[in-house]
């Protein structure tokens, strides 16, 4: 009963997190409220089983730490922009098509990390962040194209939830501040359903159990740069789990060895092929659910396999699934603020070890960070060059990810093997 109890805590902690991502990328594809319900319920099951592969631990597969697996925000702008540019089809063929490279490459991408050092991470987590305040900022106001837009009861709904939230921040600790985001999006949703806010037809509409339906949204369709794109959001996926295997090693008192990121790094990719095929979203591991551990002191395997299972039967029941397609888009709105602006947050702290390393470091963060935010402005700068580019360099993303891993190969890498010859052209002299 204790490990159940446990479980479910895991569950509230990466639910917000878990939810929030098909209910922005569902509105901005502009899915009708039975496939936003599918897409919700599909995505928790996958939660869960992604979990479970991830903590197994077999010749193949899994890493065997007590890891959650959730959907990334990393790939929340990319999708959205492959959505418009390409149709859902080509979103899903791009994610079956990364997660068949991170198996492929699983065994050596230990190699390829050096290329994602802590200044390209950051730069990259950083730029998410600032790219998706914009979809927040939409959301306060009613949604784009609201008819109510800018509203005062959207304005009063999207700040009472965000000043929720702040203040459960402010005056709790422990567990209740690590679920202050759900329950801020409780409390809006109830308060919005005062005013008249709320519509319960998808939830009286959706039905009790349903089978997960391969390709759901149609067959997949394959665009080199769509494919190329939720590549490079697999890679940045991968390079923040890295860091979550190693906090969890160190936790758990488990020195970690090459073959058990490369079994980590295949379950991950397993879990982003299953997410193509049945039309949900490539997973990572969260780091929330980390902290909560630091909090609860329990570690176990066995509770996160509950939380993995919890997750599954959640996923067989829409109904459940439905509840969450009524939150106003105002009270995601202010919920989203809080949730982006931790992202940013993040960045900043990873970045925070290399900024004052060089100076070099500073011109990648600069460079990286302005064009993720100047093309997220400005997306119509890239427009007269061919369509098939412009998926690359119209997202702000991955022309700020792009930016980053070519500055830091130009200052960090190219320069040190210069300087290596030197050395060895001074050794030789003397």
């Amino acid at each position: 009963m204790k490990n159940a109890a446990l479980g479910f805590q895991h569950l509230l902690a990466m639910y917000a997190g878990a939810i929030l991502v098909p209910l922005i990328v569902g509105d901005a594809l502009g899915l009708t409220s039975e496939q936003l319900t599918y897409l919700v319920a599909i995505d928790i099951l996958m939660c869960g089983i992604a979990t479970i592969l991830q903590v197994l631990n077999n010749r193949f597969f899994g890493i065997g730490l007590p890891v959650v697996l959730g959907c990334t925000f990393t790939a929340v702008g990319p999708m959205i922009a492959i959505g418009g540019q390409f149709g859902v089809s080509a979103i899903y063929g791009a994610i079956l098509v990364s997660g068949l490279v991170v198996i492929l490459i699983s065994g050596v991408f230990g190699g390829l990390v050096r290329f994602f050092p802590p200044v390209v991470t950051g730069s990259v987590v950083t730029i998410i962040g600032i790219t998706l305040i914009p979809v927040a900022i939409n959301n306060m106001g009613g949604g784009e194209g609201a008819s109510d837009f800018g509203s005062l009861v959207n304005i009063s709904l999207s700040f009472g939830t965000l000043l929720f939230i702040i203040l459960l921040y402010r005056f709790t600790k422990g567990f209740i501040q690590s679920i202050a985001i759900l329950l801020g999006l409780i409390a809006g949703t109830i308060v919005a359903s005062f005013l008249g806010k709320v519509d319960l037809q998808s939830v009286a509409e959706a039905s009790y159990f349903h089978m997960p339906h391969p390709f759901y949204f149609g067959t997949p369709t394959f665009e080199w740069s769509a494919i190329l794109t939720m590549i490079l959001v697999a890679i940045v996926s991968l390079v923040e789990s890295t860091g979550v295997y190693f906090a969890l090693g160190d936790m758990t008192e488990r020195k970690l060895k090459g073959k058990d990121l490369a079994k980590g790094y295949r379950a991950e990719g397993l879990a982003i092929l299953l997410g193509g095929i049945f039309n949900a979203f490539p997973y990572t591991a969260f780091s929330q659910n980390v902290g909560l551990m630091q909090i609860t002191g329990v570690k176990k395997k066995n509770v996160i396999m509950i939380t993995g299972t919890m997750l599954i039967i959640l996923g067989f029941i829409p109904k459940i699934a439905a509840l969450t397609t009524i939150i106003p888009s105002a009270v995601l709105g202010g919920a989203m603020i809080a949730m982006f602006g931790m992202v940013i947050s993040q960045g900043i702290k990873m970045l925070g070890s290399v900024i004052t390393e060089s100076s070099e470091n500073a011109m990648i963060i600069a460079c990286s960070v302005g064009m993720g935010l100047g093309v997220t402005v400005v997306p119509e700068l890239f427009a007269k060059l061919p369509d098939s580019i412009q998926i690359l360099t119209s997202n702000g993303i991955v022309a700020g990810s792009v930016t980053a891993i070519l500055l830091n190969i130009l200052f960090n890498m190219i320069p040190h093997r210069k300087e290596s010859k030197a050395v060895i052209l001074k050794e030789q002299e003397a």
